[in-house]
């Protein structure tokens, strides 16, 4: 038995298939009525689709010239699964900077048979996640999508990008992959002008362009989360941190992310390197770790750890 959704997207296919289409031919292929064939060209208008309809004899419904949508035929569970999509990469921060995210979830809701669209917006509206929303930050989704296409197709780009300082300045690069961290984008690429292998925040680029030459290829095994990790742990901030710790360095890599500190190994245990803006932070994050550490720099620090040991005496 079709549903209102299956008719909406075999009108969508119907008129796409053809450059003119009349009321009668729609309402006999879908077996509904002149009425109801009204009500379904307005649903795809709705949804942003230009649907032209030309009265009088030999008129009839086509879709405005030059505009294609391959129609979406998703099962229940798929809208489900989309459903989540969407509400999860808000949660996460990854909307772009139209909001689409928002403007997809509404369509979605427009075109599901009227039951399943109770049940998802209750879906929507009961879910909770355990870890917190991320303020994240939004990008143009052509620049996500220029910089995909240029990594698939191991092209050089142009671009210019804006220092977190606000310098401007014009950049040649070979992009090896794209990375999301807390809700912000990264690229991962090979700045010819520096050569050097570099990590760019993608909401601080502008114009993005093929350039000509042969690219830089990636090294053999390069990951780019990796690499993104690594440069993100090695951000400057007001103090340089290095920790021998007296822990293997599996568990070290276990209890400690790629995007908090390098971890190095060493023959007495596992050297922690980090930039950090608070040092009472850190020894907080070093006494979380359960084991044993020898302070190299800075000498601040020893100076925040036995602060840290008085208090937790006298509690």
């Amino acid at each position: 038995m079709s549903t209102p959704t299956s008719r909406l997207l075999a009108l969508l296919e119907l008129l796409q298939a053809r450059p003119l289409t009349t009321g009668r031919e729609i309402a006999e292929r879908l077996d509904i009525g002149p009425r109801t064939v009204r009500r379904y060209v307005a649903a795809l208008e709705e949804l942003g689709i230009p649907v032209e309809g030309q009265r009088g004899v030999g008129g009839g419904y086509r879709i405005r010239p030059g505009y294609r949508l391959p129609p979406l035929m998703l099962s229940d569970d798929e809208a489900v699964a989309v459903s989540l999509g969407l509400l999860s990469a808000r949660r996460l921060g990854l909307d772009s900077e139209s909001h689409a995210a928002e403007a997809a979830l509404a369509k979605i809701h427009r075109v599901l048979p009227p039951l399943l669209r109770r049940q998802v917006e209750a879906l929507e509206a009961s879910l909770g996640f355990t870890g917190r929303a991320l303020d994240g930050v939004p990008v143009r989704s052509d620049a996500v999508l220029r910089l995909a296409d240029a990594i698939r197709r191991r092209r050089r780009v142009r671009l210019s990008y804006r220092s977190h300082a606000g310098e401007r300045s014009d950049r040649r690069v070979s992009p090896y992959g794209l990375v999301v961290h807390s809700g912000r984008w990264y690229l991962a690429a090979y700045d010819h002008g520096r050569a050097a292998e570099r990590t760019f925040r993608v909401d601080r680029i502008g114009r993005i362009a093929f350039a000509d030459g042969e690219p830089h290829e990636p090294p053999a095994g390069f990951d780019a989360v990796d690499h993104v990790s690594r440069s993100l742990a090695r951000v400057p901030w007001a103090w340089e941190v290095e920790v021998l710790l007296e822990l293997p360095y599996e568990q070290a890599a276990a209890r400690l992310p790629p995007t908090l500190a390098e971890l190095v190994e060493d023959g007495e245990g596992t050297l922690l390197r980090m930039r950090v803006s608070s040092l009472d932070w850190t020894a907080t994050l070093l006494a979380g770790l359960g084991c044993d550490f020898t302070i190299r720099r800075p000498e601040e620090l020893r100076t925040s750890v036995r602060e840290l040991a008085e208090r937790l005496r006298s509690a």
